[in-house]
């Protein structure tokens, strides 16, 4: 059974462009898709998907930090979709990698080791697709160092 309830209303704005309602606390966004379907002017389902996995990486890399009451100095993600053809020829999504990287050095945060091997399972997004999708992550501090 489920704990909670995550609702959005698409409705068509014009030829693939979509208008997708979060509710009322928050702004609309319009959706498209590329040439030479759509005209580019939003982000497409799949830069959405990608955007919902580093958006969930890092919210739950800051999250196993807080526990710890560490500071990241702010936590940024690349994410990188790789779209190929499956077995039936159909466009997909077939691995992810992403790039998180800290605002700070690793070597100033504790317990770093407990963090890294533990904040990826907080992922819901993360955690829901890597049944169908590859998705790699990598953790680099502000020096460029790779700490996972």
């Amino acid at each position: 059974m489920s704990d909670n309830t995550v609702t959005v209303q698409i409705s068509p704005h014009q030829g693939y462009q979509f208008n997708n309602h979060f509710g009322d606390q928050v702004p609309d966004l319009r959706t498209d898709e590329p040439p030479p379907l759509g005209t580019g002017t939003g982000p497409d389902p799949t830069q959405l998907l990608a955007s919902a996995v580093g958006n969930c990486l890092a919210a739950s890399l800051q999250f196993s930090l807080a526990k710890y009451k560490q500071d990241a100095g702010g936590i940024s993600a690349r994410v990188q979709a790789e779209v190929g053809r499956n077995a039936d020829k159909r466009l997909r999504v077939l691995s992810m990698d992403v790039r998180l990287t800290l605002g700070v050095p690793g070597a100033g945060i504790e317990h770093l080791d407990r963090v890294l091997a533990a904040f990826e399972d907080f992922c819901t997004v993360t955690g829901s697709i890597r049944a169908a999708i590859a998705v790699q992550v990598k953790v680099f501090d502000s020096s460029g160092a790779q700490l996972k």
